[in-house]
């Protein structure tokens, strides 16, 4: 069976539409609709009842998405395993946000070769959405991200403890002034803290769902932005980038993503070199907030530490 048909099934079946589909796909609309129609003509039964709101599963397509999955699974984990290199037996794809490659994914690929020199690496970049569909689908066998998405056959842990703080291209910059605020799309969860807590930021002028690559923006324009602490390590430490120190912090976990079925001694291995590394990169963290800190303090006069956003 042609396994395009299948990926081209699960993209519509978790999307709901065939225009999303075709959009992810990056083939047009035309070509999505007929690989379903191949893929029903082979199982003689119709997949999706279609309407002007999308396409929803008929109770075969239903039956037959536990199969598709399995299917991508078996064909993924055939590909790699047959694409490892002479002098190595095992094999793991991992993937992350661009933002965790730097400081945590490198180091984790570094541990494990260390770890398991037999073992044969492979990295993937991706948003959250991106990597949890190569998760399903057995692309890769695990993921570092903000924003995890459960899903049937997924593991969700906790891997780095991390805050937003706010940063600035000047030295004096002040949270009450909200002219020059950049935006930048956390997630539900900040959007709703942060309207709590920064009410005369919540209208800014300039919103981006860029991520962590905001501080590049931030960094060569008179701006502010909250962005994670660890990132913009390196760019304070340079004074290209200067701390806030009237705002308040966000906490901002990093997570891994498993899958269910991996094997268990890698699993093991795998966890533990990322909670060693993830131990390295907090200490960094615990700095950045350490120093904004002491900078409340002294503009303050109190100790009362920091309130969350």
């Amino acid at each position: 069976m042609d396994i395009t048909l299948i990926r081209t099934f699960i993209e519509v079946a978790n999307t709901g539409s065939f225009v999303a589909a075709c959009d992810r796909l990056y083939v047009t609309q035309s070509a999505v609709s007929l690989r379903i129609q191949r893929l029903e003509d082979s199982l003689g039964h119709p997949l999706f009842t279609r309407s002007k709101a999308g396409a929803v599963l008929t109770p075969a397509g239903e039956q037959f998405k536990q199969y598709a999955l399995s299917l991508l699974k078996i064909w993924e984990e055939a590909r790699q395993q047959i694409a490892i290199p002479e002098g190595y037996s095992r094999a793991l794809t991992i993937g992350a946000q661009y933002s965790l490659w730097p400081r945590l994914g490198f180091q984790w690929l570094d541990r494990l070769q260390l770890e398991m020199p037999e073992l044969s690496l492979r990295a993937e970049l991706g948003m959250p959405e991106r990597l949890t569909r190569f998760l399903v689908e057995g692309i890769v066998q695990a993921a570092i991200m903000y924003t995890p998405q459960l899903r049937p056959g997924l593991l969700i842990e906790e891997a780095l403890e991390d805050d937003l703080v706010l940063v600035a291209s000047y030295s004096d910059a002040t949270v009450k002034d909200a002219e020059d605020y950049v935006f930048v799309d956390w997630g539900p969860e900040f959007i709703h803290a942060h309207a709590l807590a920064l009410p005369h930021l919540t209208n800014s002028g300039m919103s981006m769902g860029l991520g962590a690559l905001a501080a590049d923006y931030i960094m060569h324009r008179r701006a502010k932005a909250y962005l994670p602490a660890r990132v913009v390590k390196r760019r304070i430490d340079a004074k290209k980038l200067h701390i806030v120190a009237d705002a308040p912090l966000s906490p901002y976990p990093a997570w891994v993503v498993w899958r269910e079925d991996i094997d268990i001694e890698l699993l093991e291995v795998a966890r533990k070199a990322l909670a060693k590394v993830a131990q390295g990169a907090e200490k960094e963290q615990e700095k950045i907030t350490g120093d904004l800190e002491t900078m409340q303090e002294f503009k303050t006069g109190e100790s009362d530490g920091i309130t969350n956003v």
